[in-house]
């Protein structure tokens, strides 16, 4: 991962991610973009001028933390003031990087997009790095738990997470099967089929078969990733079969509203 990209707004987490970006960069020897991509407060009527006072007041800050935390970057503003024209625009310009780095939303508060994320993890065909708007992550990849699904996205995230790894990382790939299914000795034998791959990469990683109780997958995943004290999350989004805004994703989006870690 040489090209990163790294989502600029307003709020108070954009200092944490572009910490995280930084020494993600410094060690992968990357170049570092900056889009600034944010939505402006444009009111009924003609517009005295573009961009509003306080949007170009808040890109000017970007810039600056983008500079005084990566040093040797490049700052690009969408300057595009509605949130239609932010996601047709970000995710054309995700496609052009290895990696982008994002901010978990804020809800309701969030000066960008709400489902910035979602947009550019469907539609741009490259893997983002998600960070909690909670707690401060410096770096990532030290304690990689790797969710293995026997599945298309899963294989995807875990050859994109392989790069993001640190040499000698102590990390884990777990599968989480359901009680009693037929299938359980071939999710087995999968398992371990992923950690040989990680093991061919240098990523030594323990395997893990959880069999699902009465909590969710995402929750299983979560308390999975607690108790390996892990610095990130690996695992497939989107998958499955169905209509994209209801039965396809549900569990991505819980995954996004609660995560703990970067994923």
């Amino acid at each position: 991962m040489r090209n990163l990209l790294v989502h600029l707004d307003s709020s108070p987490q954009t200092v944490n991610r572009l910490e995280l970006a930084a020494n993600l960069a410094k060690r992968l020897d990357a170049r570092v973009v900056g889009v600034f991509a944010q939505t402006a407060k444009v009111h009924a009527g003609v517009v005295a001028a573009w961009p509003p006072e306080d949007y170009a007041r808040d890109s000017k800050a970007a810039a600056d933390a983008l500079k005084a935390a990566v040093g040797n970057s490049e700052f690009m503003d969408l300057n595009r003031g509605t949130e239609a024209e932010i996601l047709t625009q970000a995710v054309d310009l995700a496609r052009h990087f290895d990696l982008v780095v994002c901010g978990q939303p804020l809800a309701e508060s969030s000066p960008s997009p709400a489902d910035l994320i979602e947009r550019i993890v469907v539609d741009s065909g490259r893997p983002v790095l998600a960070v909690p708007y909670a707690g401060k992550f410096a770096e990532t990849g030290k304690r990689p738990l790797f969710a293995w699904s026997n599945s298309r996205e899963a294989a995807r995230a875990l050859a994109d997470g392989i790069r993001l790894a640190h040499p000698g990382a102590e990390a884990a790939v777990v599968t989480i099967s359901k009680p009693n299914a037929a299938d359980l000795d071939y999710n087995k034998t999968s398992l371990d089929l992923a950690a040989a791959h990680l093991a061919a990469h240098g990523v030594k990683a323990k395997p893990d078969q959880t069999i699902a109780s009465d909590i969710g997958l995402m929750d299983a995943l979560l308390n999975q990733a607690a108790d390996h004290a892990a610095d990130l999350l690996v695992l497939g989004a989107f998958g499955g079969q169905g209509y994209p805004r209801f039965s396809r994703g549900s569990g991505s989006r819980f995954m996004l509203k609660h995560m703990t870690v970067p994923v």
